[in-house]
This record gives structure tokens, C-alpha cells and sequence, in this order.
């Protein structure tokens, strides 16, 4: 599986630590920046490449990205077809697993202010390793997602 890293300066450092670790764990990992820690640059500019290549090979290719909370993050990538991004800053991993199992999320969205690098692996655990249910109702709804994403542009 390829995966995909994007972040802003506040996901800087935990992208840099979850790429070696990722690496470490032989997964083919692509970093689409930045390459270098910069407070002023956007995070648009490092997501976008991310959601191009998940929307381009929505079954075959994962991304993650990270930011101080995520959520802008997350919205960014959302905005793609065929991309389904989460969000996770903490708490319970059930919704990890959920995300991954009903919903077949291919971009995790971290919050790199609220976790621990221990954390964001153990979220990274549990999302690369569940897999989608693949349950009538959950292929339907994704759907039904898809078939309405035309609307939003």
C-alpha cells in the first residue's frame, strides 16, 4: 500500500516522525511536503497533492496528513472525489475504527497539537489495519456520497 504524508508547520514534526516510523514498518511512503519547517506556509499547499493522489486511486493509495487540530486539514481533503478524510485528536481509537470500518475513511487527518507521537502511531495502527466492512449499508451510503459529490463543484 503507498500512503501519502502532507502537513503544515504545526504537523511538521510529527509527519517527519510518522514517516520513519511508517518506513520502519516497510510501507511505501511518499511525503508531499513540507520538507523543511516554515510558520507562514499553508496548508492547502501541502494536502492538495495528498487528496489529488487518494481521489485518483481511492482503493489502492491512503494519506495522511496533519495539522495543529486537523480539521481544516480534513476539509481540504474532503473536498476531492472518491476521498473519505477523518479526523482524529485523542480519545477513544473506537472512532479510528469506525471511520475505517463503515465510512472506508483513506485519509486520517491528525491533530498533531493534541497527541503524543505514541498517540498518533497507535491511531495509525488501528486505522491501517482495519478494514472497510464492506456491510450493504455502508457500501450504499458511500454511494450515495459519491453519486452527490458531483453537487459541491
Amino acid at each position: 500500500m503507498q500512503i501519502y504524508l502532507g502537513s503544515d508547520h504545526a504537523g511538521f514534526e510529527l509527519k517527519e516522525k510518522i514517516k520513519a516510523y511508517l518506513k520502519e514498518r516497510g510501507y511505501d511512503v511518499a511525503d508531499s511536503g513540507p520538507y523543511a519547517y516554515d510558520q507562514t506556509d499553508d496548508y492547502p499547499d501541502y494536502i492538495t497533492p495528498v487528496a489529488r493522489k487518494v481521489s485518483e486511486n481511492p482503493d489502492t493509495v491512503r494519506g495522511i496528513i496533519l495539522g495543529g487540530s486537523g480539521q481544516g486539514e480534513a476539509v481540504m481533503a474532503n473536498r476531492f472525489a472518491h476521498v473519505r478524510a477523518m479526523v482524529y485528536y485523542g480519545g477513544s481509537l473506537d472512532i479510528v475504527k469506525v471511520a475505517r470500518e463503515h465510512n472506508n475513511a483513506n485519509i486520517l487527518s491528525l491533530g498533531a497539537r493534541f497527541l503524543s507521537e505514541d498517540e498518533a502511531k497507535a491511531a495509525l495502527e488501528v486505522w491501517l489495519e482495519t478494514p472497510f466492512s464492506d456491510e450493504e449499508r455502508h457500501a450504499r451510503r458511500i454511494k450515495k456520497i459519491e453519486k452527490l459529490s458531483h453537487l459541491a463543484c
